[in-house]
């Protein structure tokens, strides 16, 4: 009778021995599913990398500023944008009909979804060696301004004109080119603009954007940002619009 009591016991605790890390093995897989499905959902949107090195722009533009407000700066917008979003429908929208629809967001999405959106454009229509407009853009900058020249100086008082921080625009709105711009980090492509349209090119007044160089000097920032305008990205900006 001990013995086959002793036997009952052991089988019995071999099973539960059996069980039991079955059971924790099926515990550590839905947590690693879970960890999954955080990661995936927190990637969903990612600080683009730079077409170029951070000292290319050195011309206009301080290594030191580029590093920082890229992975300072814009890494910011992303994760604060995908905290804001977590665990709602906005999570299914794009980039693009997140900006078109933002007025139905919280003010922290606004805030971070344009600060991601306008930061992914300011990237690429930047570069070393940007060249001139030509072709059609070229003739749509002379239809809507006169000349390059006259884009330009309005252009800039547009950046210099917009109190305290915020954004100059070139845009698209119904086939012409406009000029316009926006507080914080709006952008023409929300639904809340004053002046909406397809952004082509956006120059960042924000003073982080400059301020290592030119401390409060913005002019001088936005005269010498002309020299990095990426023309072949604005060109193909303006065909897509």
């Amino acid at each position: 009778m001990k013995r086959r009591n002793f036997i009952t016991k052991t089988l019995l605790a071999s099973a539960a021995l059996t069980v039991a890390p079955a059971l924790g093995f099926s515990k550590s897989l839905e947590n690693s599913n879970n960890l999954n499905r955080s990661a995936k959902f927190m990637a969903k949107y990612e600080l683009p990398k730079l077409p170029y090195a951070y000292d290319a722009l050195e011309i206009s533009i301080d290594k030191l500023t580029m590093e920082i407000h890229h992975t300072k700066h814009h890494q910011a917008y992303v994760n604060n944008l995908n905290n804001a979003i977590a665990g709602t429908e906005l999570e299914s929208l794009s980039l693009n009909d997140l900006m078109k629809d933002i007025s139905k967001a919280p003010a922290t999405v606004r805030n971070n979804g344009g600060g991601h959106y306008n930061h992914s454009l300011f990237w690429e229509i930047m570069a070393k060696d940007g060249g001139a407009p030509e072709g059609v853009l070229l003739d749509a900058i002379n239809s809507a301004f006169n000349s390059l020249d006259e884009m330009k100086e309005k252009f800039n008082a547009a950046a210099m004109t917009r109190f305290g921080s915020g954004w100059a625009w070139l845009l698209v709105q119904n086939g012409k080119l406009v000029i316009s711009s926006t507080p914080n980090q709006d952008n023409p492509l929300m639904d809340v603009a004053d002046v909406k349209g397809t952004p082509v090119l956006g120059l960042d007044v924000w003073e982080h954007a400059y301020y290592l160089k030119y401390q409060n000097k913005r002019n001088d920032y936005v005269a010498n940002w002309w020299q990095v305008v990426n023309w072949k990205e604005v060109a193909k900006r303006f065909n897509e619009a």
